[in-house]
């Protein structure tokens, strides 16, 4: 078991980010690009599903915490699975309205067609991932838009679902602020579908309930430890380490810490201000509109956490049976 714990934290990442993003680019690459076949880009639905199994394996076997892994005590998997099908049809929608946005402003002779598509996603991955590090920075420094983004936050627990839990509001704004520029620049779609899935990835493995070892790697990526700083519920201690994947983002704004102050428990994660994050989808979408930072817990949270979900009631009778 320890020789499989160590395969799992120091090839969890490698394999995620570079394993399964490689395989992706081999879809489109050789079977869209190459050969034709437009209908090999739904392979990549099925890849994402490997990427979801792989990471709740992974957190098993290698977890941070085992609080964590148990779904039945934080009672938020079925609202988690809704984010996900919202998060992937949005990114989805996004991709189908390339060559719209692409029509509407043709300046396509900006984008370099002439390089490797290796290089050209490497490229618009490094301009996403500061586009969405100072979205993700703003979300933080403005109320409006802090509203939006505590859906995110809210969570009391890191596992391979939470990358993709956030209000869609926000979601589009993300988009908008880090995929149209290079959309407008001429993005083509097969590059967009490549991006789309890595940032995907990249999400599932900075919030992975896994210990990944990162190696020489381990300050300038926002994975592990450095992200968990980011999502602690210890008033604006949290507001650092904004970046999607590279740190050097935040190096050059001073907003970077590798270290938190204090160790970091399982309980740490959420908002100090909402300790009764509302587990419900529909509540969730409604917390922006609810939520006033600053002013304290709403009571309505304070009632909906009196309700317990059925998994949580049928574990508490089995407590008081024992």
């Amino acid at each position: 078991m320890n020789a499989l714990r160590a395969i799992v934290r120091y090839g969890y990442a490698p394999f995620m980010m570079i394993g399964l993003t490689g395989v992706a680019y081999w879809i489109v690459s050789e079977l869209v690009i190459a050969e034709g076949h437009t209908w090999a880009y739904l392979l990549i639905l099925p890849l994402l599903g490997v990427a979801y199994v792989t990471a709740f394996a992974a957190e098993r076997i290698a977890p941070f915490y085992t609080e964590w892994n148990d779904n039945a005590e934080h009672g938020d998997t079925q609202t988690n699975i809704f984010h996900v099908i919202a998060y992937e049809m949005s990114a989805m929608n996004g991709v189908l309205l390339i060559p719209v946005i692409c029509w509407l402003f043709p300046f396509q002779g900006l984008w370099p067609t002439e390089w490797p598509m290796w290089a050209q996603v490497l490229m618009a991955f490094l301009v996403a991932d500061f586009a969405f590090m100072m979205m993700h920075y703003l979300s933080h420094r403005y109320p409006t838009l802090w509203r939006l983004h505590s859906v995110h936050h809210g969570v009391g627990r890191l596992y391979g679902l939470n990358g993709v839990i956030r209000h869609p509001l926000h979601q589009i704004l993300d988009m908008v602020i880090g995929n149209m520029p290079l959309v407008i620049m001429g993005m083509p779609v097969h590059v967009a579908v490549v991006l789309g899935f890595l940032i995907s990835i990249t999400l599932i493995v900075q919030h992975s309930n896994v210990d990944a070892r990162l190696g020489p790697l381990t300050p300038h990526l926002s994975i592990g430890r450095i992200h968990h700083l980011h999502h602690v519920n210890w008033g604006t201690e949290g507001d650092c380490n904004f970046g999607l994947l590279l740190t050097v983002w935040d190096k050059l704004l001073g907003t970077f810490h590798e270290k938190p102050p204090r160790p970091i428990t399982s309980k740490d994660m959420g908002i100090d201000e909402l300790p009764h994050f509302p587990k419900s989808f529909v509540e969730q979408m409604m917390l922006p509109f609810i939520y006033e930072p600053g002013k304290g817990e709403p009571e309505r949270y304070k009632k909906l956490a009196e309700k317990q979900t059925p998994a949580q009631e049928a574990r508490a009778m089995i407590q008081a049976a024992e």
